[in-house]
C-alpha cells in the first residue's frame, strides 16, 4: 500500500509550543496546500531523529544539537525551518536544594537529563569546573525533569525556561513560595556559548523525502507560516482553538507555558546562520561532531524574504531574559522589540 500522507513526528507529547502544527491542521492550512498530514507523538523523545533519519517518518521536530548529532551518526536529516528560537536552557533547581550559582554545588547531587547528549553536556561542563563525571549521579528522565525535581528523585535537571521552569514556578507558588525559587543555571553561560541556540526547536526532514518532495516541503512550510502568523497575531483565540482540539492542555499551567513560549516563536521560520555556526562548533567541542562536519540545514524551502540577523545577539539575549522575567511577574502575550543597534 502507498499513501500521499506526510508523516510528521513531534519531539514529545503535545505541548503548548506545538500549536502552529495543530492549527495548520485544524484551520485547514495544510488542505489549502493540497497536503494531508499525520501528526505523530513519540513515546521516547530520543527516537525522533532515528525514525526520521531511517525514513520511517517524513518530517518532525528536534532541537538543533540533536539534529546535528543525528546526521553525524548516519541518520540523514536536514533542518528546513525554526519553530522556537533560542529558548533559555539550563540546569533547573529549587532554592533550598543545596544548589547555588556555583557549579561545584552540584557535587554529590542527582542530576536529570533528557537524552544522551544532555549527559555529554554535563560531563563536558565538569571539566571546566574542576570536577569529573563521577562527582554527580546522572538520572535519565526524558521530558519529566520538573516532575522528578518536585518528587525529590533528582536535585536538578536540564530543562527550558518556557516549559519545565514554569512548571517549577507554579509548584513553588502552590507551596506558598515565590516563583523566583525556581532557578536556572543557564548552559550557554556555563559553557561560554554566547547564546541558547543549541536548543532551538527545528522542523527537520528525512533527506531522501526532501530530495524527492521539495514542493511538498515548501507547501508544508507555507501552511506553517500562515499558522504561526495567526498564533502571533491572535494568541488567545489561537489557544482556545488549540485546547478545543487538545482538551488535555486546557489547564492554567499549559496556558502560562504558552505565554512564556510566545516570545520564542520564530516569526520568519528561518534557520539563523550565526546560531548554526555556534552550535556546530559546540558539537565539535563536545566531540559528537567530526572536525570537518558541515551543518545540515537549508533555508531554500522558505519562499518569503529572509530577515536580517540580530546585530548584537548577546544584548538581545540579555533583553530577552528581562522580558521573560517580566512575563513571569505579569503574565501576558508580548513579543520582545529590540532597540536600534541591537536588531
Amino acid at each position: 500500500m502507498s499513501t500521499e500522507k506526510i508523516t510528521f513526528c513531534l519531539n514529545w507529547q503535545s505541548a503548548p509550543y506545538h500549536i502552529p502544527i495543530y492549527l495548520a491542521l485544524t484551520r485547514g492550512y495544510f488542505k489549502e496546500q493540497d497536503l494531508d498530514i499525520a501528526v505523530l507523538e513519540p513515546s521516547n523523545p530520543s527516537d525522533v531523529t532515528e525514525l526520521i533519519g531511517s525514513g520511517k517518518v517524513d518530517m518532525g521536530l528536534k532541537a538543533m544539537i540533536h539534529t546535528l548529532a543525528a546526521k553525524a551518526r548516519g541518520f540523514p536529516v536536514t533542518s528546513v525551518a525554526s519553530l522556537l528560537d533560542e529558548p533559555f536552557t539550563g540546569l533547573l533547581y529549587l532554592a533550598g536544594s543545596g544548589i547555588t550559582e556555583d557549579f561545584q554545588s552540584l557535587k554529590g547531587k542527582r542530576i536529570g537529563y533528557v537524552g544522551e547528549f544532555g549527559k555529554i553536556q554535563l560531563d563536558e561542563l565538569t571539566k571546566h569546573y574542576g570536577m569529573t563525571p563521577n562527582d554527580y549521579t546522572a538520572v535519565r528522565c526524558g521530558m519529566n525533569v520538573a516532575k522528578y525535581i518536585i518528587e525529590g528523585k533528582i536535585h536538578a535537571g536540564i530543562g527550558i525556561e518556557c516549559m519545565q521552569q514554569v512548571q517549577l514556578e507554579e509548584f513553588a507558588k502552590e507551596q506558598g513560595r515565590p516563583a523566583s525559587d525556581a532557578k536556572m543555571l543557564r548552559i550557554d553561560k556555563l559553557a561560554c556559548l554566547g547564546c541558547c541556540c543549541f536548543c532551538t526547536v527545528l522542523y527537520i526532514c528525512n533527506d531522501d523525502f526532501l530530495k524527492k518532495n521539495p514542493e511538498k516541503v515548501k507547501k508544508f512550510l507555507k501552511a506553517i507560516k500562515k499558522s504561526t502568523d495567526y498564533v502571533l497575531q491572535s494568541p488567545e483565540e489561537a489557544w482556545k482553538e488549540y485546547t478545543d482540539f487538545k482538551p488535555a492542555l486546557d489547564t492554567p499551567l499549559s496556558f502560562k507555558q504558552f505565554q512564556r513560549c510566545y516570545a520564542y516563536f520564530s516569526e520568519s521560520l528561518y534557520n539563523v546562520h550565526r546560531d548554526w555556526r555556534k552550535v556546530t562548533g559546540y558539537g565539535k567541542r563536545l566531540e559528537i561532531l567530526p572536525l570537518d562536519y558541515v551543518s545540515n540545514y537549508s533555508n531554500e524551502y522558505l519562499t518569503w524574504p529572509e530577515p536580517d540577523e540580530v546585530s548584537d545577539p548577546m544584548e538581545a539575549q540579555r533583553l530577552m531574559s528581562i522580558h521573560q522575567t517580566a512575563c513571569r511577574e505579569q503574565p501576558r502575550f508580548k513579543r520582545l522589540v529590540l532597540p536600534a543597534g541591537v536588531a
